[in-house]
């Protein structure tokens, strides 16, 4: 292993453990605000279903999408080198300032921006299958497809008529069971978790006798379940990019001939780090995710989350590296939308939007200049 490659890898991680602080309030912004947990113990709870993915995304079709974005044989050690530095900057300038950009979105513009320094436009996979163009469709469609869910759960939860919510409820899981291909086992047997939690918890409320504090207390009960699946996608998507850049250092060195031979230790490091990352915050991104936005209650929480964790694994399961950020904020407008539209603040809203529009392009263009100046320095 060479001593460019080892230095790669020891980035990559930083870039890991950067990525679940800069992430952390993704999966405890709402659960914070509507004060179910404590600061401190959301980050433990979130920090532990981010390492539990690892035993449950084993696949890594995600990564493979990553080390897909560039064409094998037109990078090598420098480019990947360069995209991982772009990254590391860009996500450190806009958790400084607050703002939640995609540090998925930068890791692939870092790789990408890169990868055109040293070959050219036509270094870039734009394929739909694994090739950056899946990346970019996803970028819009996250955060709708989250805001469609959140704002159907959450209308379907409100509906006053109890067996009326349980029918489309139980209409709904049916069809999405019996007529959504899942690639794996866990993603159907977790959606059909996730229902039966639904469905108990609203009965159980129901013929006890529905009471205000009551359903507030099932609504905080249920956002620890919500919180745990969306943590779960947060760590399930996002470490497996970073596997996916070692993975492109790995074959660029010629270690490995693919993504499917990479070692076992690179996954369990990644998940290790995304956790710990999480574990130590991110504090000035859950303002804006968890208050700013919208106002957030416990239902919403739940709401919000549930449609975050449903479009992540859905995501995974088509192999697509979205972004959690877009994903959680589409969500919380959905939400937010329900009760009406100016109970969400579009000018904030407006404001992510530019930070996820100018994240690849930006890092892309950090990333070539880091290029540049690595073989103006080597020269």
């Amino acid at each position: 292993m060479s001593t460019l490659l080892i230095v790669i890898i020891v980035l990559a991680v930083i870039f890991d453990f950067i990525n679940g602080f800069h992430d952390a309030a993704n999966s405890i912004a709402t659960i914070v605000s509507t004060k179910v947990l404590t600061p401190f113990q959301a980050v433990i709870w979130a920090a532990f279903f981010n390492f539990v993915a690892y035993f449950i995304f084993r696949d890594h079709e995600v990564a493979n999408t990553v080390a897909k974005t560039v064409n094998s044989g037109s990078y090598d050690l420098v480019v990947v080198l360069s995209g991982v530095i772009a990254s590391i900057i860009w996500n450190l300038l806009t958790w400084w300032y607050g703002i939640p950009s995609s540090s998925s979105h930068t890791l692939i513009g870092g790789f990408a921006g890169a990868a055109i320094a040293h070959s050219g436009f036509s270094s870039i996979n734009w394929s739909l299958n694994g090739g950056i163009s899946l990346t970019i469709i996803f970028i819009l469609l996250a955060p709708i497809i989250g805001m469609v869910i959140s704002m159907f759960i959450t209308i379907v939860t409100i509906q006053r008529n109890f067996w009326l919510k349980m029918a489309i409820i139980v209409a709904t899981l049916g069809s999405c069971l019996g007529f959504i291909h899942f690639k794996k086992p866990f993603e159907f047997w977790g959606l059909l978790g996730l229902g039966l939690i639904f469905i108990i918890s609203y009965s159980i409320n129901h013929f006890r006798g529905e009471t205000a504090t009551r359903t507030t207390n099932m609504y905080k009960r249920l956002q620890l379940v919500s919180s745990a699946a969306f943590s779960l996608g947060h760590g399930g998507s996002d470490a497996q990019k970073v596997i996916g850049i070692i993975g492109a250092a790995m074959v660029a060195q010629n270690m490995i001939p693919d993504i499917s031979h990479i070692p076992s230790w690179v996954p369990f490091m990644c998940y290790t780090s995304i956790a710990l990352g999480t574990m130590s915050g991110g504090w000035r991104i859950v303002k804006t995710m968890g208050t700013r936005i919208t106002k957030v209650t416990p239902l919403e929480g739940v709401m919000a989350e549930t449609a975050g964790a449903i479009t992540l694994f859905t995501a995974a399961n088509l192999g697509a590296p979205v972004s959690t950020t877009h994903t959680i904020a589409g969500s919380i407008i959905g939400v937010g939308a329900t009760k009406r539209l100016s109970a969400v603040r579009w000018g904030v809203t407006l404001n992510l939007v530019w930070a996820w529009v100018l994240t690849i392009p930006v890092s892309a263009l950090i990333a070539a200049g880091l290029y540049w100046f690595f073989h103006l320095f080597s020269a």
